[in-house]
């Protein structure tokens, strides 16, 4: 009932990004669902998250914000043209890149997919023994690097060729 009456604030701020009209407004308003958000993450004892959350999304609003208004001024037309002329030769790419993906990293050679797992078998673990003696950052820590690591790979490779593309439009 307390973490209902407290995330409140987050929904009613995350309704008015959307529905607000100042781009200024639209921009302020995620702050604060942050902000409410890393403390129901603090009453949860989720103490490295709820530090981490606030710095790093507030940190990227304010960069994405700087892009806003930066391309304030830009016309809409020169833009439409110069992408709509660049589409055939990146979608291209695109393809090349998603089907070398997909080639490399089959299901057989890394498992992506969760699949039924034999109890006896040497990668079985059993994980409610070991996240009792580890904190929160170790069980994030383990999981993301061991289990989840393909993904954790193409997620930042995904990243990357946008923070590229971020770079190119300058």
């Amino acid at each position: 009932m307390i973490l209902s009456v407290l995330s409140s604030p987050a929904l009613v701020s995350g309704l008015m990004v959307a529905r607000a009209k100042n781009p200024v407004h639209s921009v302020l308003f995620p702050i604060l669902v942050f902000r409410d958000t890393s403390s129901l993450l603090l009453l949860l004892g989720l103490y490295f998250s709820a530090m981490i959350f606030p710095v790093v999304h507030i940190g990227a609003i304010a960069v994405s914000f700087l892009f806003v208004v930066m391309m304030f001024y830009i016309q809409i037309a020169e833009i439409h043209e110069e992408v709509l002329r660049y589409l055939p030769v990146s979608g291209i790419i695109g393809l090349i890149f998603w089907w070398e993906m997909f080639f490399i990293l089959d299901n057989e050679t890394i498992p992506l997919l969760p699949t039924q797992r034999n109890t006896t078998s040497l990668r079985y673990t059993v994980y409610a023994v070991k996240v009792r003696s580890w904190t929160n950052l170790e069980t994030l820590g383990n999981l993301l690097y061991t289990y989840y690591s393909v993904w954790f790979l193409v997620s930042s490779t995904i990243f990357k060729a946008l923070s590229w593309g971020v770079s190119l439009l300058k």
